[in-house]
């Protein structure tokens, strides 16, 4: 009697409990276009770099059957089929992978020719941490995982500890990140600039230029900036560039020369961005001289 009253619970339980996966999902993209599925996809093709580690970090990698030659974290996806860049996708390998869905920016022009071949496509392309939020929240839909939130106060929760972190020396420090080479610089309206808004840092690029404008050395010298941030690379030719090597950042060594792993936390707009954050605090620590 007792097994048959266990059995019995335990079918019910079943009937009433959510089957993540079974349900049809209905998503809207960034374009305002809706995406329906069966069911929660699991074969997905990811063309961007923060697309694959939201992904990730909501504990799906194991859907991921593609990713873009950017993708590299976490690193097991280092191993999965390399599907082209997200503006110049391999087409062929992607239709090949018999993906349930694509996942690429919205900027991307190879939308049209995937839903052409019956491939369909979600386009979300973070630019802010707004952004970030609904895309973290827009894949837990589609994933149908109930954790999607919690990912996100998580992140929250993270950079406001690393603000708490920031050395009372560089609080309101003027800086200038060059987000990429070429002197593209992240303006106070890139996610970037929000990244160092919450630290307390005030940023040397206007938003009115634009998100990432490519700027001039002489726009720089002229705005002297307290420090600069780029990757350490970009940093052993600073000082050859036109009127810096007399600006007082480089002539203290005041610059944050971030390895490629931490600038990939910083200019990602996706679930690494507190860890930016905390590279950037470390940053300051060391360059401005407050004590560790």
């Amino acid at each position: 009697m007792v097994q048959h009253a266990l059995r019995f619970a335990l079918a019910c339980a079943l009937c009433l409990s959510p089957l993540w996966g079974s349900a049809q999902v209905r998503v809207l993209d960034d374009r305002g276009d809706a995406l329906v599925l069966p069911h929660a996809p699991q074969r997905i093709v990811s063309l961007l770099p923060s697309i694959t580690e939201t992904v990730c970090a909501l504990q799906q990698c194991h859907r991921l059957v593609g990713v873009d030659r950017y993708s590299d974290f976490p690193p097991s996806v280092k191993t999965l089929p390399q599907m082209g860049g997200g503006l110049d996708p391999n087409i062929e390998a992607i239709v090949a992978a018999r993906p349930d869905v694509v996942l690429m920016a919205r900027s991307s022009r190879a939308t049209p020719r995937l839903k052409q071949l019956g491939i369909q496509v979600l386009e979300l392309e973070p630019l802010n941490y707004k952004d970030i939020e609904r895309v973290t929240l827009t894949l837990g839909r589609l994933l149908q995982v109930d954790h999607a939130q919690a990912l996100w106060q998580s992140i929250e929760r993270d950079l406001a500890a690393a603000a708490q972190q920031v050395p009372p020396q560089a609080r309101g420090a003027r800086v200038y990140f060059e987000a990429s080479l070429g002197g593209y610089a992240a303006s106070e309206s890139s996610f970037i600039g929000e990244t160092l808004q919450r630290l307390g840092l005030a940023n040397v690029v206007p938003a009115a230029l634009g998100q990432f404008p490519k700027l001039n050395p002489e726009f720089v010298a002229r705005a002297n900036p307290d420090l600069i941030m780029t990757g350490e690379h970009t940093a052993q030719e600073l000082a050859k560039r036109p009127g810096w090597q007399s600006l007082p950042a480089v002539r203290a060594g005041h610059v944050c020369a971030f390895a490629s792993a931490d600038a990939n936390t910083l200019v990602r707009p996706g679930p690494r961005i507190a860890q930016g954050a905390q590279a950037v605090v470390e940053c300051l620590r060391h360059t401005l001289g407050a004590p560790t």
